[in-house]
């Protein structure tokens, strides 16, 4: 792992509070190592395919089944754990899931269904949790190779962000840790007219959609009662991916975007956002303590790239303007509230404060990623030192406005078929009053073991 040292020694380490746990997940990590390299359990597979194995098959249905550990140390005296542990606060939380996701597809002449469910269930040191969720289920209609027509709960992923999606009006918000696994969909009808060309301009496609939000019907998209329209228009120019986006309605103030991505060679890509929203409404708690709706046009752009060097090293770089943002200063007087809170109840008993604390939290200030500027970092080797099916990686995320960040490397093993393993370590840093400084967990080690059928 010719990287690791250089990006988190030995200023990191030196930093880092839970030094014992630092210390105990790079043991992992090297014993891991140590334990897959010698026995490649497919390394004497001989390779061979058969045509009829790629061709489109009429059912198809996949999934996977996943167990998870996660050890966390909670950070006692932030301000998240004072709004979400008060009066039973604890130093560690053991963490104990299981997840199984099913998706498919059955296709018949013009018409096809799809579908993705996902069920899941944890036991923490304080309560169990559990949930099922219909992420995906649609049926369309193709009748010529230029339209398609589809009805159903969809999971859209507008933008060509890898963390993040200025532009993608419609996607949910993503994991940064995980940003390529499933989510769930929006209710909606669409329409998708395609067309090709034999000249500069090699693609056309435009997309509407339409999203009600009615009762039990996308009812957390935004206001109900309302019926949305979203519009995205793809060009393919000049070997250049361009998409123009559009959404107007009353549940959600209207908003237009744009992205584009370009290969500029065969291993380096660019791409980028931009969103420009004219009306948008943001809760802001004021010097007074009063909560206010702040109404003002906000552009949030985002600029990234993709590079595989020559030893397999995949690096994906992104930075975030994020507009409609919190300023430092302003998420000083929330962090303030929650001190002031945590004050009172242990001095009066009376939770009024952190109460409005929950409230302002909810309304947005409690959002991963309330700030302003960011820059994501994502690096991968595959199978270093010929050590086959082996993936070490690293994810970072840096809040540039107050200078706090997580770090997170991790380790895949998928030498076993269609088994993965995953060994993650995540540590957050910063100081007092700050987004990383201030959240309910300050490092966690996490091992996840997937089976995919």
């Amino acid at each position: 792992m010719r990287f690791l040292p250089s990006i988190i020694c030995p200023r990191f380490m030196s930093c880092v509070k839970g030094q014992n746990l630092v210390f105990f997940c790079l043991a992992l990590i090297a014993a891991g190592l140590l334990f897959f390299s010698p026995f490649p359990v497919q390394a004497g597979e001989e390779f061979s395919f058969k045509v009829e194995e790629f061709e489109k098959k009429s059912f198809e249905w996949g999934g996977y089944a996943e167990l998870k550990w996660e050890h966390m140390n909670l950070n006692q005296g932030s301000a998240f754990e004072m709004l979400n542990l008060v009066g039973k606060s604890r130093s560690t939380l053991d963490r104990f899931s299981g997840t199984l996701q099913i998706d498919g597809s059955y296709l018949n002449g013009i018409t096809s269904l799809n579908w993705t469910m996902q069920a899941s269930g944890q036991q923490d040191d304080n309560d169990w949790y559990d949930r099922a969720d219909i992420f995906e289920a649609y049926a369309s209609l193709k009748p010529t190779p230029l339209f398609t027509a589809s009805l159903g709960k969809k999971s859209y992923k507008w933008g060509k962000g890898y963390a993040w999606n200025p532009a993608g009006f419609l996607n949910r918000p993503k994991d940064l840790n995980d940003p390529e696994e499933a989510l769930e969909g929006y209710t909606t009808f669409e329409l998708d007219l395609v067309k090709s060309f034999a000249g500069e301009l090699q693609t056309l496609a435009l997309t509407t959609v339409i999203l009600p939000v009615w009762d039990e019907i996308n009812e957390d998209f935004g206001e109900i009662n309302n019926v949305n329209l979203a519009v995205k228009l793809y060009l393919l120019y000049k070997d250049t991916d361009i998409d123009l986006i559009c959404y107007t309605g009353n549940s959600r103030s209207s908003r237009y975007g744009l992205d584009f991505a370009k290969n500029l060679a065969t291993n380096f890509e660019v791409h980028g956002e931009l969103a420009y929203i004219p009306n948008r409404k943001t809760a802001v708690l004021h010097e007074d303590g009063a909560t206010i709706l702040r109404e003002r046009s906000v552009l949030s752009g985002l600029l990234g790239l993709r590079y595989l060097s020559e030893n397999d090293i995949t690096s994906i770089i992104e930075y975030y303007h994020n507009d409609s943002g919190y300023r430092t200063g302003e998420m000083d007087r929330f962090y303030q509230l929650i001190v002031d809170g945590d004050e009172q109840f242990y001095s009066s008993g009376s939770a009024l404060l952190l109460d409005k604390a929950r409230d302002v939290s909810r309304k947005g200030y409690g959002k991963p990623q309330s700030g302003r500027n960011y820059l994501y970092g994502r690096f991968t080797q595959k199978e270093p030192f010929d050590i086959l099916y082996f993936t070490p990686g690293l994810i970072t995320v840096i809040n540039l406005d107050d200078h706090s960040f997580s770090i997170s490397p991790d380790i895949v093993y998928t030498g076993f078929t269609n088994w993965e393993m995953r060994l993650r370590c995540t540590f957050l840093e910063g100081s007092s009053f700050t987004e990383y400084g201030e959240k309910l967990i300050r490092n966690k080690l996490e091992l996840r073991l997937r089976y995919f059928f």
